[in-house]
């Protein structure tokens, strides 16, 4: 195959998995070019990047997170003639033939817009608990690729048609959202999501518990519904609302009630002000259509 394939990575302080990171992309079957957006970080990851004269390093002054850092990446390699981009998380690595076998599945359907490879933990054995639930959530499946609603933005294989139809990370998220967010509209504008299981990465992360990070996420999930471009603003209102009482019934067995009752305070002031705020919430659907 001739097509290139551009992986983008935003880091920050990801010091310890760089040379994994970046050595297991040297050494793929499938060739590569490479851009990394660094967030400014304050360890020694530029400088161990910049013993890489194979990638592309862009140096933000600025933490921007991860969807707006992916953008510059993404319009960066569109811009090079790029016709698949491969976002893969600064915590992870792939095996010789993830890249090739992941071009396999969407030069033979073009309706898939987004496919992920498996991921599994450090140990390059144990599926990854949290990417095992949406592969369960599996809706179908062609050409022996499992079609699912949404995928974690770990490691995407992204088509350039889908790219340049559905466009960049919504800005109006700063770390967490911007993938489901994404995959709302990658189903809007009818490409489907993937699952390749012959193909596998490697995503070393231990997810812990933390009140303010899920604070942050359940708000930006909250927002997520609202954005979603495949329902009404009416419906997502509706939802949104569900889930301001959902979420801190699921937090319940981690945080107990008293913590659970503070995360719905916050959620329920947050939906105000998204309530509030309705004409900015339709001008940004309205964008992505």
């Amino acid at each position: 195959m001739n097509k290139r394939v551009f992986v983008i990575i935003v880091t920050y302080n990801g010091a310890h998995w760089i040379d994994k990171n970046i050595g297991s992309l040297l050494s793929s079957s499938y060739p590569v070019d490479i851009i990394v957006v660094d967030n400014n970080s304050t360890d020694n990851s530029v400088q161990l990047l910049k013993k890489y004269p194979q990638i592309t390093l862009i140096q933000s002054p600025d933490n921007l997170g991860f969807g707006k850092a992916n953008n510059i990446g993404i319009q960066k390699a569109l811009e090079q003639g790029a016709d698949y981009l491969f976002l893969l998380n600064q915590d992870a690595w792939i095996f010789n033939d993830t890249i090739a076998l992941l071009i396999a599945a969407m030069e033979a359907n073009a309706k898939f817009g987004i496919v992920s490879p498996l991921h599994y933990n450090a140990d390059e054995v144990t599926p990854d608990a949290a990417f095992a639930t949406y592969y369960r959530r599996q809706i179908g499946e062609e050409q022996g690729v499992a079609i699912v609603p949404f995928v974690n933005a770990a490691a995407w294989m992204v088509s350039k048609r889908c790219a340049e139809t559905v466009g960049l990370f919504e800005p109006a998220f700063s770390h967490y959202g911007e993938d489901r967010n994404y995959c709302d509209r990658v189903s809007y504008h009818d490409f489907l999501i993937g699952i390749e299981p012959a193909s596998k990465i490697v995503h070393d992360r231990v997810i812990k518990r933390n009140f303010p990070k899920d604070v942050v996420q359940s708000q930006y999930k909250i927002l997520c519904t609202l954005l979603n471009i495949n329902i009404s603003v009416s419906a997502g209102y509706a939802l949104a609302l569900k889930e301001v009482v959902g979420l801190p019934k699921y937090f319940l067995k981690y945080y107990g009630a008293a913590t659970s009752a503070k995360l719905f305070g916050e959620l329920l002031k947050y939906y105000i002000r998204q309530v509030r705020a309705v004409q900015t919430i339709k001008a940004i659907r309205n964008s992505h259509k």
